[in-house]
């Protein structure tokens, strides 16, 4: 998964990942958000989510201490993060402000 992921957040677009637990409440409120993000923004970031018991070296390598926590790549560099949940026009705002998309 590591080399994967290396090549999923070094794209040219914009990707948010979603570090999240299946049995995490919070994660379950998340999942439709990102989906309307999703549904309205379309290709334009991509919106990954890594299972933290599944993927465990990566929660460690960014410093995932609690889920769910979103963090936000340009150029393969994390730019912004934030654990817990935000609504649809939050994250909407942070993907513009990075150069993501224009809403």
């Amino acid at each position: 998964m590591k080399s994967s992921f290396n090549n999923i957040i070094n794209s040219e677009k914009v990707v948010l990942v979603d570090f999240f637990g299946t049995w995490c409440g919070p994660c379950q409120a998340l999942m439709p958000i990102l989906k309307d993000v999703k549904d309205e923004i379309g290709d334009a970031v991509k919106i990954v989510k890594i299972d933290i018991d599944k993927n465990q070296e990566l929660a460690v390598k960014y410093q995932v201490r609690s889920v769910p926590t979103m963090i936000l790549f340009v150029d393969g560099a994390p730019k912004w993060r934030q654990s817990g949940v935000l609504q649809k026009r939050d994250i909407l705002h942070v993907i513009e402000s990075h150069g993501g998309i224009t809403v």
